[in-house]
């Protein structure tokens, strides 16, 4: 019990307060309405899962164009506000805090989706095809933000980031991973700019930096988190200096002060890892490499990065599947395995919120009690 007995004692983010060290990672599960307000079931899910340290909610858009797939969240209207407000209302009440994941997709679009073209770095199309309410489709041509896109993109960051706290939210967390557009700016092969927005390290660091910036100017530096995932190649991502490009934008941000740092698929044996945990100052927070989903993987995984160095310890498919997760690992309970992926990704609540919890512990009866009787305990 040793190894779940550290993962779960309490830790300190920001201005919070946490009852343990799990985090519930982001995961994008297509279940909002057409516009990117959060539905009813939506409550449900978040509630069943608020015994996590903290859960980062999936991925909302900043604006319009930034939407990536259907059914994905936003957080740029009044109407999202109040669908997100029941449900940090609902975690709340539960005894769970939240943060909001702020994600625009950039090229990772199309216009059968938002009605726009997609916006990028750099004019370059994602290399496959774009889902869209009428399937999959080729990627489109993104068009290459201006000087004044770049700077209306940052201000509808720090507005959604706003709106997050307007909706209930502790704070929100600036994705700069997995291919989206502030990780096309990071990547040599989606940025091909000549001002300073591109080139070097420091030029293609210089967007996240800025929107990380205006966000802790508008809602305070320890509300605010940066997701990075060094090194991955999804959605046609092509990195060629991984090694010098995220410590540099550690450091950078590291002189903002955000409460937390995560680091996607972290690797403790790394020496990037190593890397990053040497500038960067602030908390971190590591989401490891899980083959299989046990609890014994869970657990040793989580102790391998806290002894790494990283604070606090992001599980994304653990949660998927495990309303219930903390109780389990508490318990060293066997953990519930992910369904089909096609359930991860399609409306209802067939692999959302059907997954079961262990049976509640059976009341204390003292042993002179009649079991069975009226009134016995």
């Amino acid at each position: 019990m040793t190894r779940t007995t550290d993962l779960l004692a309490p830790a300190r983010l920001g201005r919070l307060e946490l009852p343990n060290r799990l985090v519930m990672a982001p995961l994008t599960r297509n279940r909002a309405e057409a516009d990117g307000t959060p539905t009813d079931l939506m409550v449900t899910y978040y509630a069943q899962r608020a015994a996590a340290g903290l859960i980062i909610a999936e991925a909302a858009t900043p604006n319009a164009v930034g939407q990536t797939y259907p059914n994905i969240t936003a957080i740029h209207s009044d109407r999202h506000v109040a669908g997100w407000r029941r449900v940090t209302d609902a975690v709340r009440a539960a005894g769970g805090r939240m943060f909001l994941q702020l994600q625009h997709g950039g090229r990772v679009s199309h216009p059968a989706t938002t009605g726009l073209t997609p916006v990028a770095p750099s004019p370059v199309p994602l290399p496959e095809t774009v889902f869209t309410p009428g399937g999959h489709r080729p990627a489109v041509v993104p068009r290459e933000l201006s000087r004044a896109g770049i700077e209306s993109t940052i201000a509808d960051f720090a507005a959604a980031a706003r709106r997050a706290l307007d909706a209930g939210f502790e704070g929100v967390e600036v994705h700069s991973a997995n291919g989206h557009l502030l990780h096309q700016f990071l990547a040599g092969n989606t940025n091909r700019r000549t001002d300073g927005y591109g080139g070097s390290v420091a030029g293609r660091v210089r967007f996240t930096a800025e929107v990380v910036e205006a966000v802790a100017a508008e809602v305070g530096a320890d509300r605010v988190g940066v997701r990075i995932s060094p090194g991955n190649t999804v959605n046609g991502i092509a990195e060629t200096d991984t090694d010098a490009l995220y410590p540099a934008l550690a450091e950078r941000l590291d002189g903002v002060g955000p409460a937390y740092l995560h680091l996607v698929h972290a690797d403790p044996d790394a020496p990037l890892f190593h890397r990053l945990r040497a500038v960067w100052t602030g908390t971190l927070i590591a989401n490891p490499v899980l083959r299989d989903l046990t609890t014994e993987e869970v657990t040793e995984a989580a102790r391998r990065l806290r002894t790494a160095g990283a604070e606090l310890v992001a599980l994304g498919r653990p949660f998927l599947a495990n309303p219930d997760l903390v109780t389990r690992l508490r318990l060293a309970a066997p953990l519930n395995p992910v369904r089909d992926r096609y359930f991860m990704y399609v409306g209802g609540p067939l692999g959302y919120t059907d997954y079961p919890t262990l049976p509640a512990p059976r009341p204390h009866r003292a042993a002179s009690d009649p079991a069975g009787l009226p009134g016995a305990v």
